[in-house]
Parts: structure tokens; C-alpha cells; sequence
């Protein structure tokens, strides 16, 4: 998915730029980057974190950095921050989300003949200088930017360097946050709050979808107001959000506590104790064993010293075996045990399957599992949440087909918590996993655990529904009249 950080202070930010950035790692896979400005102009590093923290890369570098205006960004895979020189003026931009009509917006660009791009990945554009492209389009960045907003299909948020401060702006439909705080050297902007306490900053103020303001360090300007509809990601409070991060005012531990405790109001099974599948599962079972009155335990504890975060492998076969080696199991905390797990969801299942048989190798009695969301059946197309090639990699679509026998079932009733369906793809991923019993969360039930109403919610990967219709109809979509 990916993050980014952003610091507009009187005096130098390198400090607070460095660790605020550092403070997105888990957002991102492969690619970390950072850029600053003074009266001598841009310094810019970009760094391949696939297989070493941003910390160790940056460490000796940003002695080299200076100025109180700069910009960090945690990447999925492509080369950021971007340096650009137009008739803008010159810039330093990043951006996060993904862009579903690329290769639209590139065969738009090139009739005219005089544009080309540079930062390849591959065969494939840097998606960042496609956004620049966009902006460079208009007369002024707060037009560019509005005109890469209501172009781009999926979602964009942006932050823009230049030598009079930083252009904050979140995409769209605001599926992912943008949020100012203000430290007692000015003015910083960030997706992940949990960045504010220790570099001594309060959040000052949420963007709303589409807002864009402009930053320095002597306040805030709004440059476009938000828009009326929103539809925030529902997993950054189940999954990838950081636990001291809130979002629209709402504490990512605190919900996930509630979504615990929703799913021990429905529950009856007798367990002789709840544990949590680290991390992002722990604070779910901590909710659960405090509503269930029953104990919470660790029956594997995890080692991270050498492999912070299993997914930074490019290779499957990599990622599942750091994955196994990074739980450790504790055998007198599983022989002869009824245990009930809490996971944040069953994405393809296949590190689970393998986790939940370690624990019946050490002794376990019986294994239930209780995921904080839904069944899992269609793949993001707004973010780069999942490195599923196909939604038939997930494990709830994957039972679908196989129930229905087609690569294109239809989803309605399998959707739906009070049907057959739902009751026999539940049941067959289950039995594949090898759990005693599997009971998922209800929507519902994770809707209100978050705490905003259900339109503002993006529940797509749950549900198929991309409303609201009429925010995703995008100015692209109105000129694709344009010829190939």
C-alpha cells in the first residue's frame, strides 16, 4: 500500500522527516525515499528495502540532508520521491494508492506528442510521474492536482515539494487518510498518526476526500475543499493499520478490541483459552478474552529481529517459510489444549493452514479460528492491498468456485451471513484449514466495532459493493471517447 510523511518547519526537519517516514514501514514492501529543500536547491535518496529496514539505509545519508521543508515516502515497488522541473515550477512529489487506468492516462498523454516517461518500471510506468504528468497539465498545482484526482481511477493521495511549502492531498473518495499535525516547530503531515507522540506533534486537522491544502511552516491554507462522499478503507482498522494510529478521530487498538468483543457476544464455544495470531490478530483475541471471560495466552511468540515483516520477500515460497520461521511455538502452552485463535483475516489461508497444523504437532486438542472480518471474495481494486494475482487466490472466492464449479459465481448469497451458501463456504474453508470450528465476523457487527456510518466505508473485499456509483464514474471515464 504504502505511506508518506511530510514536515514544514522553521528550522531543520531532518530529524522529524526521518523517523516520521520510518513510522510507515509496515505500509510498504520495497522501496523507501526521502527529499528535502533549501536555498541550494533538492537532495533526494531513494533506497530498496526489500530486505533491510529504512532505518539502516537512510542512517548515514540524511547527515547529508538540511532544510525545514521535506517529504518521505514508504513505496510498494516504484522509485519515489520524483523530482520534476515544468512550467510549475520545480517540485519533489510522492504519492499513494494505485491508478487502474494507467495505460489510459498514458495514451492520453502521448497525443500530443511531446510527452514521454522516464522512471520506468520495467515495461511499465513510475504511476508518481504519471500523477506529475497530470498536474503539469493545468496552470496552477491546485488545478493539477484536482485534475489528477478526478482522472485517476482507484485512488491517489499526494504530497508536493516546492521551495514555498508542501501540497498535502488526499485522494478522491478518501480511502486512505491524510492528516495534519502541528509541533512546536511548525506543521507536519502524515498518514499514520502514530507519528505524532514522539516527535511532540497533535493532529491539527483530518483532510476530508479531495481536500488539498497547502503547508508551511507557519499554518495551513486549504486549497480545495473536501468533497461530500467518502469511502475509507474498512481494513485500516482490522488489518494494516498501526495500533496508535487513529483515523477520522478512531483508534485503530480501540476498534479492534470492539471487533473482538463482537465476536465473543456470538460466540458459545468452550476454549480453554484465546490467543491472537501476532500482530495485527493480538488486540482482536485481547477483546475477545476480556468479553469471553476466558484466559488469553501465547502459545507461539514471534521473532522479528532478523525478519521484521514476513511479506518483504518478492517470492511466494520466501514469504511462507520467513513466516514459519518467525513463530515460534511453546509446547506447554498447547499440549492437551482447546484453543481459539483470533487472526484480522483469511486473506489466501495457506501460512494459516500451516500454523494451525503446528499447533496440533505440539499437542493442541482442538484449534478454533475466529477472524475480526468477513470472508474475503473479491480482490481491492482501490488500493495495493493484496499480492493476489487472481481473487481466486483468496480463500473464500476460491471456496466459491469450487462449490459452484465456475470461475464466475454469483456472490449475493455468499455474501450473506444467514444463507446456505454462506453456511457451506464457511464450512469447506474450515475443513480445508483443518479448524474445529471457524466462525468469521459479521459486517455488521465490524461496522459498527469501527464506529462510522456504512456508506463512508469502503466493504468492497467483503461485499462486491462499490458504492457510491456515482462518485466512481471519474472524468476519464467521460472522455474515453478520446481515440486509442
Amino acid at each position: 500500500m504504502g505511506g508518506f510523511f511530510g514536515t514544514a518547519f522553521k528550522k531543520d526537519c531532518i530529524d522529524s522527516l526521518f523517523y516520521g517516514t520510518d513510522y510507515h514501514c509496515h505500509l510498504g514492501t520495497r522501496r523507501g525515499g526521502l527529499a528535502t529543500i533549501d536555498d541550494s536547491g533538492f537532495t533526494r535518496f531513494i533506497h530498496d528495502i526489500t530486505n533491510a529496514q529504512f532505518r539502516s539505509k537512510f542512517e548515514s545519508e540524511i547527515a547529508r540532508m538540511k532544510g525545514g521543508l521535506g517529504i518521505g515516502v514508504i513505496s510498494d515497488y516504484e522509485d519515489q520521491p520524483l523530482l520534476i522541473n515544468s512550467h510549475l515550477g520545480s517540485y519533489a512529489i510522492v504519492t499513494v494508492g494505485v491508478i487502474k487506468n494507467a495505460d489510459f492516462l498514458a495514451r492520453r498523454a502521448f497525443r500530443n506528442r511531446s510527452t514521454h516517461f522516464s522512471e520506468m518500471i520495467g515495461s511499465e510506468i513510475n504511476p508518481t510521474e504519471l500523477v506529475s504528468n497530470l498536474i503539469n497539465q493545468e496552470e496552477s498545482f491546485e488545478a493539477g492536482i484536482k485534475n489528477a484526482q478526478e482522472l485517476i481511477e482507484g485512488s491517489c493521495s499526494i504530497l508536493l515539494l516546492n521551495k514555498n511549502g508542501i501540497y498535502a492531498a488526499r485522494d478522491r473518495l478518501g480511502r486512505t487518510p491524510v492528516v495534519v499535525g502541528k509541533g512546536p516547530n511548525g506543521y507536519v503531515v502524515t498518514m499514520e498518526t502514530c507519528a505524532f507522540p514522539n516527535l511532540r506533534c497533535k493532529t491539527e486537522k483530518y483532510l476530508g476526500p479531495g481536500e488539498v491544502v497547502f503547508m508551511t511552516p507557519d499554518g495551513i491554507e486549504q486549497k480545495s475543499p473536501p468533497g461530500s462522499e467518502m469511502q475509507i478503507c474498512s481494513f485500516l482498522w482490522i488489518y494494516y493499520g498501526y495500533p496508535a494510529s487513529s483515523y477520522e478521530g478512531i483508534n485503530v487498538e480501540a476498534t479492534r478490541y470492539r471487533c473482538g468483543a463482537a465476536l465473543a457476544d456470538r460466540d458459545n464455544v468452550e476454549v480453554d483459552y484465546v490467543a491472537g495470531i501476532p500482530d495485527s490478530g493480538t488486540a482482536h483475541a485481547l477483546g475477545y478474552a476480556d468479553r469471553a471471560r476466558v484466559r488469553y495466552r501465547r502459545p507461539f511468540v514471534k521473532y522479528t529481529p532478523t525478519w521484521p515483516r514476513s511479506f518483504m520477500p518478492q517470492d511466494q515460497s520466501v514469504r511462507d517459510l520467513v513466516a514459519k520461521m518467525k513463530l515460534i511455538p511453546i509446547r506447554e502452552l498447547t499440549e492437551g489444549q482447546r484453543l481459539l485463535f483470533c487472526e484480522d483475516s483469511i486473506v489466501r489461508g495457506t501460512q494459516l493452514k500451516d500454523t494451525i497444523q503446528r499447533m496440533y504437532d505440539y499437542g493442541a486438542k482442538e484449534v478454533h479460528m475466529r477472524p475480526a472480518c468477513p470472508p474475503l471474495v473479491c480482490g481491492c481494486k482501490f488500493l495495493n492491498f493484496s499480492r493476489s494475482r487472481s481473487e481466486l487466490d483468496l480463500a473464500g472466492r476460491k471456496a466459491i468456485s469450487e462449490l459452484e464449479n465456475t470461475a464466475d459465481p454469483k456472490l449475493d448469497e455468499y455474501t450473506d451471513e444467514t444463507s446456505d451458501k454462506y453456511r457451506a463456504m464457511v464450512s469447506r474453508i474450515g475443513r480445508k484449514m483443518g479448524l474445529t470450528t471457524l466462525r468469521y465476523q459479521r459486517l455488521d457487527d465490524m461496522i459498527k466495532a469501527i464506529g462510522l456510518p456504512r456508506e463512508k466505508l469502503c466493504t468492497y473485499c467483503w461485499n462486491g459493493c462499490d458504492k457510491p456509483v456515482k462518485s466512481e464514474v471519474s472524468k476519464a471515464e467521460s472522455q474515453a471517447v478520446v481515440a486509442d
